[in-house]
């Protein structure tokens, strides 16, 4: 990225996720709306096989019995190569992580379930589709999606409505993976309120802010949201400490996400008992993994919402990938040396994604070293020696079936499995893991 790329970056990014654009974007639809006339339309896009979609499925009746809303739905193929570049990875992990939040979210996804078989995947799609057309989707999705994870059979669904045939079906997925595409999305689980996206039960809660925000809440509904986030706040004194363990919080230096929850990180291991050890990576796209356009900008404006209700300030982005990354990793060794090296990554991430400092430059990356609480004078750079710990954290990462950052692996101990996950909007599911095993309430 130039010099100028770099200097301009900020202004771009903090324009485009501030919530004055926010404002203006939402003020100008719902002048649409009103100009259009007719029932406020949410759009949601299903994609059958996907846990996440079908997680998202079992909220959609309360949705709409909680707002004045009309649901448009669509069926949706997996996403893109480009957006999905760790395929298989991404689909067995689904699976487990949906497993994993289901019954915190008040869901249901069967245990242990594994990849349905292309012929049921065809079935259940043909079932959907004919469901669609007879408006009787909201009611079945749920079951066929319970069916086809637990491998079960459909037969009896098929039943209930003559599946719609095979070309129909197709014609019915590529016209809702054309609209998902030119809409600006990639993913299956996605509530479109225009001009805004929504990803499934874990940005539902977003969404219904939204909704309640603007009028749309209907009266008499219970207040909340739908599938709230768990939280564990407040709560560090219920926690026995004979027992201590170690998280390791895999992150990179480009990541927002990662920032967005960096500070949380660190805080649980004093609020509890447990050693985070940070083993950094390189940015996926700096390991020759693709990031489309369409997938940056969602995340910016996703982390934007993230980072709100986290307190973390994040905006005026100055994208440090390529050498920025490279120098600020460069310093690593050094500051851990001196105690101070999650303090350094954690004074680039604020820099680099809250400040806008260009931390490809000298001064820049001098900011960082000083707030980090290091001397700039005395700093000693790795040239290269760094990458070899960092491939050897990527290759952990992989061997865990995971590939992005944050995330998370939690050491065993007594006789326990580890237990991983990936995400910011993991870190909840960490903590209720390590306070399971503690013996400390974790509702």
């Amino acid at each position: 990225m130039s010099s100028l790329r770099r200097r301009l970056s900020p202004l771009f990014t903090s324009a485009l996720t501030s919530p004055r654009t926010r404002d203006a974007r939402r003020g100008l639809a719902s002048l649409r709306r009103r100009l259009a006339g007719g029932a406020r339309r949410i759009r949601y896009f299903h994609q059958v096989d996907d846990p996440y979609s079908h997680l998202a499925a079992q909220t959609l009746a309360r949705l709409r019995e909680r707002y004045a809303i009309e649901l448009d739905i669509d069926l949706v193929g997996p996403p893109p190569d480009e957006a999905a570049p760790e395929r298989e990875r991404l689909v067995a992990y689904a699976r487990k992580d949906a497993g994993d939040v289901a019954t915190s979210y008040g869901l249901s996804f069967p245990e242990g379930a594994g990849a349905p078989d292309a012929g049921r995947v065809a079935l259940a799609s043909r079932i959907l589709c004919a469901a669609l057309d007879a408006g009787t989707f909201v009611e079945l999705a749920p079951r066929v999606g319970e069916a086809l994870f637990r491998g079960e059979a459909l037969g009896a669904l098929a039943g209930e409505v003559e599946p719609a045939s095979a070309e129909r079906t197709e014609a019915a997925v590529r016209r809702g993976s054309d609209a998902r595409r030119r809409l600006g999305h990639y993913l299956g689980a996605m509530f479109h309120d225009a001009p805004e996206w929504y990803w499934g039960v874990d940005r539902l809660g977003h969404l219904e802010d939204r909704l309640r925000s603007e009028g749309a809440q209907r009266p008499g509904a219970p207040p909340g949201v739908i599938a709230p986030r768990p939280d564990f706040a407040g709560r560090d004194a219920e926690v026995p400490s004979q027992r201590r363990f170690t998280l390791e919080f895999f992150a990179s230096l480009r990541s927002p996400y990662t920032w967005v929850v960096m500070d949380r990180v660190f805080d649980l291991g004093r609020r509890l008992p447990v050693d985070v050890v940070t083993r950094p990576v390189l940015p996926m796209v700096m390991r020759g993994l693709p990031v489309p356009t369409a997938k940056l900008i969602y995340i910016s404006l996703d982390t934007r919402r993230e980072a709100e209700v986290a307190g973390v300030r994040f905006g005026r982005v100055c994208d440090p990938v390529g050498e920025p990354v490279e120098r600020g990793f460069s310093l690593y060794g050094w500051a851990r040396e001196r105690g101070r090296g999650d303090a350094l990554l954690r004074e680039f991430a604020c820099a680099a994604f809250a400040d806008g400092v260009d931390t490809g430059s000298d001064a820049g990356l001098r900011l960082v070293v000083e707030r980090a609480g290091l001397s700039w004078a005395d700093a000693r750079v790795d040239a290269d020696g760094w990458r070899a710990e960092l491939e050897v954290n990527r290759r952990a990462l992989f061997e865990l079936g995971l590939w992005g950052v944050p995330s998370f692996r939690l050491l065993g101990g007594g006789g326990e499995p580890d237990f991983s996950t990936w995400g910011q909007d993991r870190l909840w599911l960490v903590e209720r893991e390590i306070r399971r095993r503690l013996g400390a309430p974790t509702r």
